[in-house]
């Protein structure tokens, strides 16, 4: 383990000055990769022997055929309400809370009904849920108001752009968890990983809501390997902000390696194996605590 609160080195104050002032972070434009993703999700479902489906995957209560079985589920919910406005519930949302179990029963729902199929008829069935999702996603117009907002980041309104990245988020780590359990080569691509991990992080400003810090530094997080990149979190006054270039002093630098960076964010993955795998230098409660970002509804 890389990282011990008892023996932090504070780093050294590094100024970075731009002449331009404090940069927001770019929209994440993902509506055109959805064809290649779920192309590839269909050639590892037709390359699954039958033993394949029912193996474990890093979901504890998901085994493979669970997790291709919510991939069709939520690929034709979100056809019929995106493009045809069609709503089968609307259950009072007024919590979190409330969110997440609704999302988590709608899931257990469908899972259990798609898994009864076979994999050949799943497979077909997904052939056409993953076509109309992709053209929905390519109609919309990236800066205008999605159907529903962002909750892990804290929004209750997002752009169709936070909506589209959030949704090629969900098919590319479930895919990533099936080829986990069954061996097979993954999508860590920086074409396909790099939007998934700038879209999770763009949870950091309402993950450290409830952490102080001196205003004018921030937290570096570094995730290390092709695929990665880094992300600047900005104390600005009380607030917190992401920013694309460094700003202020930094306070602390946190380095996860690209492999389990998604698990991470995702809960497939213990914080205790976590923290053995990062770096993290500075003040380390600030540093550390990106381990406790999850950015999925659960």
């Amino acid at each position: 383990m890389h990282f011990d609160a008892r023996n932090v080195r504070i780093l050294p104050a590094l100024v970075h000055v731009m002449n331009a002032g404090i940069e927001p972070l770019k929209p994440i434009l993902t509506a055109d990769l959805f064809p290649k993703l779920d192309g590839l999700l269909l050639g590892l479902l037709r390359s699954l022997v039958p033993a394949d489906w029912e193996k474990q995957t890093v979901s504890p209560s998901w085994k493979v055929k669970d997790v291709a079985a919510h991939l069709l589920d939520t690929a034709l919910r979100g056809v019929s309400m995106g493009r045809d406005g069609y709503m089968a519930e609307s259950p009072a949302i007024n919590s979190s809370a409330d969110l997440a179990a609704f999302i988590n029963r709608l899931n257990r729902e469908g899972v259990t009904v798609y898994r009864r199929l076979s994999p050949a008829v799943l497979i077909t069935l997904m052939e056409v849920a993953v076509k109309s999702l992709a053209e929905l996603h390519a109609s919309r117009d990236p800066d205008a108001m999605a159907p529903f907002g962002v909750s892990w980041a804290g929004e209750e309104k997002s752009a169709n752009w936070f909506h589209t990245a959030r949704e090629f988020t969900e098919r590319w780590h479930h895919q990533q968890q099936i080829r986990l359990a069954v061996d097979k080569p993954g999508i860590i691509t920086r074409e396909l990983y790099f939007p998934v991990l700038d879209c999770f992080l763009r949870a950091l400003p309402f993950a450290y809501r409830s952490i102080s810090a001196k205003p004018g530094t921030y937290a570096q997080i570094i995730i290390s390997g092709e695929c990665g990149g880094s992300w600047y979190l900005y104390r600005d006054g009380k607030t917190w902000q992401l920013i694309e270039k460094p700003f202020g002093e930094k306070a602390s630098e946190t380095i996860i390696p690209q492999e389990i960076a998604w698990r991470i964010f995702t809960k497939g993955i213990s914080r205790e194996s976590a923290l053995e795998q990062v770096c993290v230098s500075g003040n380390g409660d600030l540093g550390v605590h990106v381990l406790n970002m999850v950015s999925i509804v659960a």
